[in-house]
């Protein structure tokens, strides 16, 4: 009977909206999967940051963070006091959206302030990779299960309910559960390189469902949950790829500063040289932490430090930056009998994202190598 009443297909339409959020959480952990085992180098270029992956995490969260304040913000007056956590949730998933692109800086090329140069171990506009990683960890398990499993399981105690209700706190749906479990078991295991990444679209996405559903029960819309829900994710979807578009033509090379890192290159190379700087097989870091974990001062006080007198920015030099205000790296890669060994230093090129290899510097990379042994030189 349930079926004739005019609520049954809202029911049914809103129980279809949550089958479908779980599926797409899913088919997000089950993409990555089939990347890895079929397409690896089209996993490890999705999951490079301004590509799609990294934008579809932005735009998911920044989607929760509208549809969280557009929800809350329809409540009557006489209710604006139980704002508070609808608002908190959205400022939350705006922070984490923006904490996600480090606030433009690879976009824009700008160069963030000193603090984060020095402390931030990637060197970009971001809080989060300012903590230790301990922290950093703990708090994403904590957002997972607290938000996304414990709230809407403990709010099936009556009496915790009835708290809930009482203080205006709004858990997620219920039928989000498998989702953020998914997403949290992805973290604890994570089975391949990267799967952070993965991870952060998974909780993006269940943030923005989260919110979906949440708004269409609030309008008593539920009826409306199904298409909600599918318009999100192809929003997501579309505006991902074209900001990852967007990004790579703001990345075209100019041909001065284009030499000037190659100037700068060439500077590192020789300081290497000169130097006689030590690296270890596998060591692969930017440049600014590989001199102060092994105290390298000399590559501080070269040919790159005295290009300072002909015009290169004192911050880029103290913190080892390319014109793109990206760091500079250093790459000793060893064959499995030590045989054979190569050592560059290199720039992710105007593009600001890594084309080298192990062994090759690739793609608007800029690079030169310092040493190189092979059984056959």
């Amino acid at each position: 009977m349930g079926d004739t009443t005019p609520e049954g297909p809202g029911r049914r339409s809103a129980a279809a909206a949550a089958l479908l959020t779980n599926g797409i959480v899913a088919a997000v952990l089950l993409g990555a999967a089939a990347l890895v085992a079929w397409q690896p180098e089209a996993y490890y270029r999705a999951v490079q940051e301004d590509e799609l992956l990294e934008w579809a995490s932005f735009w998911a969260f920044a989607g929760a963070a509208g549809v969280f304040a557009w929800a809350a913000l329809r409540r009557p007056s006489a209710e604006r006091w139980r704002l508070w956590f609808p608002l908190g949730l959205a400022a939350f998933c705006l922070w984490v959206a923006l904490e996600e692109i480090s606030w433009g800086q690879r976009v824009f090329g700008y160069r963030p302030p000193a603090y984060f140069l020095e402390h931030n171990y990637q060197q970009e506009l971001n809080v989060h990779n300012v903590v230790a990683s301990d922290l950093r960890q703990l708090a994403l398990k904590l957002v997972i299960l607290g938000y996304g499993v414990a709230l809407p399981l403990l709010g099936l105690v009556p009496a915790l309910g009835r708290l809930y209700r009482r203080l205006a706190v709004v858990p997620p749906p219920l039928a989000l559960v498998p989702a953020f479990l998914a997403t949290y078991l992805l973290y604890e295991i994570y089975p391949w390189d990267f799967s952070g990444e993965w991870v952060e679209m998974m909780l993006g996405l269940g943030f923005l469902l989260a919110a979906v559903l949440s708004a269409a029960r609030d309008a008593a819309r539920p009826g409306r949950a199904l298409l909600a829900v599918a318009l999100a994710c192809v929003v997501v979807a579309g505006a991902g790829e074209a900001s990852a578009a967007w990004s790579r033509a703001q990345r075209r090379a100019h041909p001065a500063t284009l030499e000037a890192a190659r100037g700068e290159i060439r500077a590192l190379a020789a300081d290497f040289r000169e130097a006689r700087v030590r690296t270890r097989c596998g060591l692969h870091k930017r440049l600014f932490t590989f001199v102060r974990q092994q105290n390298v001062e000399a590559l501080g006080q070269g040919s790159f430090a005295a290009l300072v007198e002909q015009g290169l920015p004192e911050e880029r030099s103290r913190f080892f930056l390319d014109p793109w205000n990206s760091p500079y790296w250093v790459r000793d890669s060893c064959g499995e009998d030590r045989r054979r060994r190569r050592i560059f230093v290199y720039s992710f090129g105007p593009d600001r994202m890594r084309d080298s290899t192990d062994w090759e510097i690739g793609g608007d990379d800029v690079g030169e190598i310092v040493f190189d042994a092979s059984p056959d030189s």
